[in-house]
């Protein structure tokens, strides 16, 4: 599916005279940036659907370059503030690392309190698009590493209390970082060639008009 972001990205590049007859794959990686109310405005509006959604259809934390690390732990290496001990071959010890939980503003010292927090919830994802994937694709979404803001490490209590809703349910606690929320939730989606529905649409457009300065920048999934 080519989203509409992707139409605008193709479309540039037409007119840059660099569009050189590239097939969907290569098409689909192209980086695309524009203004957040823009990427907003872009995303394509369907109604949900949850019939058939489980969570076992994304097998994620999986060890796809087999380092020994899972995904859980690239990413909490991956975002710490102060590095944490690692023993054997990608072993975290407790109580040793930061982080910082974007979603309530909190300074995290044992990474045991940590979730990691699919930006876009895999409930959602299934809602907006992923149902029609394989199980290659979805288990590709659940463990994104190529995305920084598709995975984030979080406090527990933070991460039960979004659970799956999207922004027009749950927004972060913390107003400074309600903006970045916002972009990173548009990337994601963006990224994906995933669908909001109206009353998400109108939340995402809502907040988006009080970050006039905020771009989005995103590499679409192949």
């Amino acid at each position: 599916m080519i989203t509409s972001l992707l139409r605008l990205a193709l479309a540039a590049a037409m007119a840059a005279g660099t569009f050189l007859a590239a097939s969907p794959v290569q098409a689909a990686a192209a980086e695309v940036e524009l203004p957040l109310s823009e990427a907003v405005d872009t995303l394509p509006v369907a109604a949900e659907d949850r019939t058939g959604y489980s969570r076992d259809l994304f097998k994620h934390w999986v060890d796809a370059d087999r380092d020994g690390c899972s995904t859980r732990a690239e990413v909490l290496l991956e975002e710490a503030v102060v590095a944490p001990e690692v023993t054997g071959r990608c072993s975290i010890t407790r109580d040793t690392g930061e982080w910082y939980s974007l979603y309530d503003g909190v300074t995290v010292t044992n990474a045991g309190n940590l979730d990691i927090d699919h930006m876009v919830p895999l409930a959602e994802a299934w809602d907006s698009g992923a149902s029609q994937w394989d199980a290659q694709r979805r288990q590709e979404y659940a463990n994104d590493l190529g995305d920084p803001r598709a995975l984030i490490a979080v406090t527990a209590k933070s991460n039960r209390s979004k659970s799956d809703q999207d922004p027009a349910e749950w927004l972060v606690s913390d107003e400074e970082a309600v903006c970045e929320y916002v972009a990173s939730w548009t990337a994601i989606k963006h990224r994906w060639g995933l669908t909001v529905d109206e009353a998400e649409a109108a939340a995402l457009a809502e907040a988006a008009a009080g970050c006039e300065d905020v771009t989005v920048r995103v590499t679409l999934a192949s």
